[in-house]
């Protein structure tokens, strides 16, 4: 890469002040390593550890470890991959978004198939931190009534006022005008994420420690997970188990916004080496985390375990404590709703500003004098269009606030095409590797794969909604 490619421009706009530009003409990206790794942990460690105790219980001592190592291979390999064909290696002409990638290395029918999978897997995510942002901001209700009543105490609330809250600050913190401008809302949820993973982490030793776990007392912990016969039914152990799969996948899911995390590196040192570092970090990071909890979660409530560990109330005491770690994974989910809903926002914004190039209402910027900020441009579209997203998925979420199942079905349904399919056919393209050579063979195989994991963490997931849906009474106190 030229040294022009390295460097800022200097230009001086229309109003005489001096601006620096990018290679690209764009606003200069300043993220460094931290702001990348801050926004692959905000992204990864989300409510995803919460269900892992539940999906370990699923798949048991042997399986369990083995599936979360082996997503987490995966997703660091294939990141590696992404994180090449974020340039041209031609022109070095920068690629903005994952279609952008898909389009620039594979083209035709292909570009609008990632961005059916991108965009629904981003409304999908937000959905689901709407959901499970409700029920840890519920916990905390639910906490205190426990500890004030006990814990034989019936203390049954409704989430939905939890969900307008979350959807009314989202409302609020979507008017931020993109991605680039997310950093500091990143780092808050990345520590934030530390937090609450520790104190369930630190409970669950507790647990075990206080002799709740590792088989004595009432708790049951296997090799092959809950027992047939005794904990579930035959045909029960089967979807559960697709759909505890379907749960670790979710669990990894950051593929949908690595490009997009990527475009706010600066363009020295080089952005692939950076994100692959970032990603590297992130990862490990965040599987330490997932096995320790996942495993240690399991160790302490056995073939029992909730199916969220903070919020299904196997730990009681101390209160406090568990309403601070809930109150840290909301916070936590503020800022992840915002990491994955700019990516469709901006798609959405670009699309209409094309379509619509002389629409005031799309293209016109209003100034308005915040106190203690300064200068915010308005836009009236963004404002509308953006509040409007946040609402419908709110409504979505009230309709739909099954935990599990919807984590494995937007697992399931993201993890291939997303996170395997695209990152490896895009590197066969590049690398030019032959067909039928034993790179292309073990490639293909690892795809092939990748999707039997992802239909059967599907199929399990629609039965557990399917089976949810039966019971569910809306709008009612659980």
């Amino acid at each position: 890469m030229d040294n022009n490619k390295k460097k800022a421009l200097e230009v001086v706009d229309d109003d005489g002040f001096r601006k620096n530009l990018d290679d690209d003409g764009r606003e200069k990206r300043t993220g460094t390593l931290l702001t990348a790794s801050a926004h692959i942990i905000t992204a990864v460690i989300g409510s995803g550890v919460l269900s892992l105790a539940w999906a370990i219980a699923q798949l048991g001592w042997v399986a369990g470890p083995a599936v979360l190592m082996a997503f987490s291979f995966i997703t660091y390999f294939t990141s590696t991959l992404l994180a090449d064909a974020y340039r041209d290696p031609v022109s070095g002409k920068r690629n903005y978004t994952y279609m952008d990638v898909v389009r620039a290395n594979l083209g035709g029918n292909k570009v609008q198939l990632c961005g059916i999978a991108q965009y629904l897997n981003l409304v999908g995510v937000t959905i689901g931190y709407t959901i499970t942002a409700s029920i840890s901001m519920g916990a905390v209700n639910k906490s205190n009534c426990f500890h004030e009543e006990g814990h034989a105490a019936s203390c049954k609330q409704s989430n939905y006022p939890y969900m307008i809250i979350f959807a009314a600050i989202q409302i609020i913190l979507s008017q931020i005008p993109n991605f680039h401008k997310l950093s500091w809302l990143s780092i808050l949820a990345a520590v934030m994420s530390f937090a609450y993973s520790s104190i369930g982490l630190g409970l669950s030793i507790a647990k075990v420690l206080g002799g709740g776990g590792g088989g004595r007392g009432d708790v049951r912990t296997t090799l092959t997970g809950v027992e047939v016969g005794i904990d579930v039914s035959g045909q029960e152990k089967v979807w559960r188990t697709f759909q505890a799969i379907g749960d670790i996948a979710f669990a990894y899911a950051y593929s949908t916004v690595l490009i997009e995390i990527q475009d706010t590196l600066k363009s020295y040192p080089p952005e692939n080496k950076v994100m692959k570092k970032a990603s590297l970090a992130g990862v490990s990071t965040t599987t330490i985390f997932y096995v320790l909890c996942g495993c240690l979660g399991y160790a302490a409530f056995g073939n029992d375990a909730p199916g969220n560990f903070l919020t299904g109330f196997g730990f009681y005491e101390p209160f406090w404590l568990i309403d601070f770690a809930n109150v840290c994974i909301a916070v936590h989910l503020i800022g992840a709703y915002q990491v994955f809903c700019q990516p469709l926002f901006g798609f959405f914004e670009i699309k209409c500003r094309q379509q619509w190039p002389d629409s005031k209402f799309i293209t016109a910027e209003h100034i308005l004098n915040v106190p203690f900020y300064g200068e915010y441009y308005v836009n009236m579209f963004r404002l509308v269009w953006r509040t409007g997203y946040v609402i419908l998925t709110a409504l979505i979420a009230m309709i739909f606030p099954f935990f599990n199942s919807f984590l494995g079905l937007i697992g399931a349904g993201s993890f291939y095409p997303l996170t395997v399919y695209f990152p490896i056919e895009m590197y066969i393209a590049r690398a030019k590797i032959q067909r039928c050579s034993f790179t292309w063979v073990w490639l293909k195989i690892l795809s092939w794969v990748c999707l039997v994991v992802s239909l059967v963490a599907a199929i399990g997931s629609v039965q557990g909604l399917l089976t949810d849906v039966k019971k569910y009474k809306p709008f009612q106190t659980e």
